[in-house]
């Protein structure tokens, strides 16, 4: 048992024992025991003083620390990626690329802060002011809580406390209970490094309860948190005056235009909308496609999409597992009735085995339906025929979500025109709106969430600037 990793600390919460059902084969693949909200409040005293440590130590030591972890990680890649795989069902070869992501993310957070800085500030440069000696730096928040989700168990942790760290905050981390295992075996990695500041990391598991101790607790300054509007928006009325980042999803939506390469445009759409099975926050959701090459582009996508592997996890090949339980099965095949019901037409027939959900292409599918108006997160993409990009437009737009969207054409008044005109966090041109670069900003506008993720801006946000005049 590390220390700062509670498993629950009461007799009441060591009697919850929590286990996590792999989602392929129904084996139990992890126990854990809950915390309650005494065990939420311990931590956090923990933290509030491991801030005050943390503070003080030097930026070379916190580098140090992340590298550490970050080489342990690749030292132990086919471990932890089979627990990922075993806790989630993500197939294999992307648990394996999650655990490469994350070591970038871990490395690019030390390599960042290295060359943080302040600024210098001419006083003078107005007549009301005088010369001084002025500049600002940034300074650690002091305790920093980050609560993550379950399709991306070790690399959305990753985002959050590797960036709070190494700018020299402590960390209470809840992460998601279906994948409690994969969070232990990452934040032991950064528990037990030599490089390790004592107490500065601590991650409790837990329900609401414990999360709204989190949140609402005076102790933390930021909440980071991924996952749902409805918790969201509960964090947002309930935490008080803390600095609040939120990742909240969103609804993909992609142009297709006559000048885009078909082939291309099919293949990258099939894979952004149905890997990780859809449960991706930018999973491609909505194709809005050119009334000339729509006919074209639906067999195309269709044939791409039958190419897909589905089935076991632990299977090489495999591209697409189960979804996370059994709800989120049954919530996939409710979508594709209900736009059936709508008028909608499968251009391959809704298929479901177990929580292995197959993928589903859905045409003859109109703006108002629920299928387009909401996010999915499941394996199901639409196909929606417009006149132009003119049309698009608004329709791409009219969503509470804005987290990414893209255009696939090679006319550079058009490419322009998405840059400006689009109403996301992030675009993309000629690829998936779910192409995601660890190093850029991410995150996005309206329901989609506030503040962006990226080690150099999420280090932004969970640092303050300390202005400093010397006269």
């Amino acid at each position: 048992m590390v220390a700062n990793i509670y498993f629950g600390s009461s007799e009441q919460s060591r009697e919850s024992v929590g286990k996590r059902v792999n989602p392929y084969n129904g084996e139990v693949a992890s126990e854990f025991v809950t915390c309650n909200a005494d065990d939420a409040k311990k931590a956090l005293n923990i933290a509030l003083l491991a801030s005050k440590e943390a503070s003080k130590t030097t930026i070379a030591q916190r580098c140090s620390w992340l590298l550490d972890v970050a080489s342990k990680l690749a030292q132990n890649k086919e471990d932890i990626a089979k627990t990922i795989t075993d806790e989630v069902g993500k197939p294999i070869t992307y648990s394996r690329i999650e655990v490469e992501r994350c070591i970038e993310t871990v490395t690019l957070a030390a390599e960042t802060m290295r060359t943080m800085h302040g600024e210098t500030v001419n006083t003078d440069a107005f007549a009301s002011g005088k010369k001084t000696i002025s500049f600002f730096s940034r300074v650690p928040c002091g305790v920093v809580v980050a609560i993550t989700p379950f399709n991306f168990p070790l690399n959305l942790i990753a985002h959050k406390i590797a960036p709070a760290l190494v700018a020299g905050n402590a960390v209470i981390l809840k992460p998601t209970p279906e994948a409690p295992l994969t969070a232990y075996k990452f934040a032991k990695l950064f528990i037990e490094s030599e490089f390790a500041i004592k107490d500065a990391l601590s991650v409790v598991y837990g329900d609401a309860d414990v999360g709204g101790t989190l949140v609402t607790s005076e102790i933390p300054r930021v909440i980071s948190f991924t996952g749902s509007v409805g918790v969201g928006e509960i964090i947002t009325k309930s935490a008080g005056i803390k600095k609040v980042s939120l990742e909240l999803g969103g609804n993909a939506a992609t142009f297709i235009d006559k000048s885009a390469n078909l082939d291309l445009a099919a293949q990258r759409c099939a894979i952004g909308a149905f890997v990780n099975s859809g449960q991706v926050c930018i999973s491609l959701q909505r194709i809005y496609v050119h009334k000339d090459i729509y006919s074209e582009f639906a067999l195309k996508i269709a044939e791409a999409t039958k190419k897909l592997v589905v089935g076991s996890p632990y299977e090489e090949d495999t591209f697409m597992g189960p979804l996370v339980n059994d709800e989120a099965a049954k919530r996939a095949m409710e979508w594709v009735q209900s736009a059936i019901k709508e008028g909608a037409t499968p251009i391959l027939e809704p298929r479901v085995e177990g929580r292995v959900f197959y993928p589903c292409v859905m045409a003859d599918v109109k703006e108002d339906m629920a299928i387009v108006c909401q996010e999915v997160f499941a394996p199901i993409v639409s196909l929606i025929e417009v006149k132009d990009f003119d049309e698009a437009l608004p329709m791409m737009n009219n969503s509470p979500y804005g987290l990414q969207f893209s255009i696939f054409t090679n006319d550079l008044n058009l490419t322009k025109r998405a840059i400006n005109e689009l109403d996301a966090g992030g675009i993309v041109i000629n690829d998936m709106p779910t192409l995601r670069f660890d190093i850029q900003p991410y995150g996005g506008v309206k329901l989609s969430g506030v503040g962006r993720e990226g080690p150099r801006f999420a280090i932004e946000e969970m640092s303050e600037i300390k202005s400093v005049i010397i006269c």
